[in-house]
């Protein structure tokens, strides 16, 4: 990657096209905008499209674009392919495409948004490389393009110069991400403080939230009260019986329905909520495994590292190795397991 100085112009151009995904675009291009004041960047955005005319979004928002064909003389820091259900056109779209690999070349680093990926290995900018996109459209994307070596479960990665997110909200993390690189981690820790972002994600944490998994299987609802106690109380005895009494039910009655609402057992689900929150510990603090161990209820390290191996096939250590705020996937080095 070029070397720039903190106050160096870095250009970031995002191309978009009848269909885009309004939040893709919008979400990434906030957070280098903010960059700006937040942390003292200088970052230059434009946003592309084939022609100059107001692009529909797949809202009902149209957004204005500048004509690709007027970028040219310009080096472009990152070049950024937002997705949407647009993509499908845009991937077999000659005349975009040719622009997006010109555009490519004259490029410090690559990247898509979601479905955006789409583009780019239609471009032929990811063969033989490690991406991700949406995980509704990973399978699809490799069948498609067997070049790809698509992992579905990560929310970004970075293979070289070549920056690949899954849906959505994982492009203001991948952006995050971008700043951290260019600027230093406390910078961009700083941005997603103003951004009100939950956390600063790294990229090899899952597309798929045990909680939200939860929520999602007890579709009625019925469990919600019980899941927010339980993470807030993950290093107490959470044993079926506590659980149980908790949801105001008999432990054998609570065992049985519990499972038929969730698809999980009690157990497992809370084995599940202290991985999760294992994980964080170790992404975003120095503590101790031990600490982290007692901290999420597994009480010893071998719990945990047993856990983990079984959810993740990483024990704490490596995780944090390879996902840690210090670890090597955090300070600008390619993505692999």
């Amino acid at each position: 990657m070029s070397s720039f100085s903190a106050k160096s112009i870095r250009r970031v151009v995002f191309i978009v096209f009848p269909g885009v995904k309004l939040l893709d675009l919008s979400g990434a291009l906030q957070v280098f905008e903010d960059a700006n004041s937040v942390c003292s960047a200088n970052y230059e955005t434009a946003v592309l499209a084939l022609q100059q005319v107001p692009v529909k979004t797949d809202t009902a928002v149209s957004i204005s674009a500048d004509a690709i064909s007027q970028w040219s003389g310009r080096d472009i820091d990152t070049l950024i392919v937002a997705g949407g259900p647009g993509t499908r056109a845009a991937s077999a779209d000659s005349s975009l495409l040719a622009e997006v690999r010109r555009l490519a070349a004259v490029s410090t680093r690559v990247a898509s948004i979601c479905t955006g990926a789409y583009v780019l290995a239609a471009a032929g900018l990811l063969d033989h490389r490690r991406c991700v996109t949406h995980w509704e459209s990973c399978a699809h994307l490799q069948g498609k393009y067997p070049l790809l070596r698509v992992d579905p479960d990560p929310i970004y990665v970075r293979d070289a110069n070549v920056w690949t997110s899954a849906g959505v909200t994982a492009g203001i993390d991948m952006a995050l991400a971008m700043v951290a690189a260019d600027h230093g981690r406390p910078a961009a820790l700083s941005l997603a403080r103003s951004l009100v972002a939950y956390m600063m994600r790294p990229g090899g944490q899952s597309q798929f939230s045990p909680v939200l998994e939860q929520q999602t299987n007890d579709s009625t609802g019925r469990f919600g009260a019980l899941h927010d106690w339980i993470m807030d109380h993950l290093g107490k005895d959470l044993r079926v019986e506590t659980l149980a009494g908790q949801a105001n039910m008999s432990t054998r009655n609570f065992a049985r329905v519990y499972a038929a609402e969730t698809g999980s057992s009690p157990a497992r689900a809370v084995e599940r909520f202290r991985v999760e929150a294992a994980r964080r510990l170790l992404e975003d603090t120095s503590l101790p495994v031990t600490a982290i161990a007692d901290r999420c209820g597994f009480n010893d390290d071998e719990r945990l590292r047993r856990a983990m191996t079984r959810a993740l096939s990483l024990s704490p250590n490596d995780y944090r190795k390879h996902f840690g705020s210090t670890g090597p996937l955090n300070q600008g080095n390619d993505q692999t397991r």
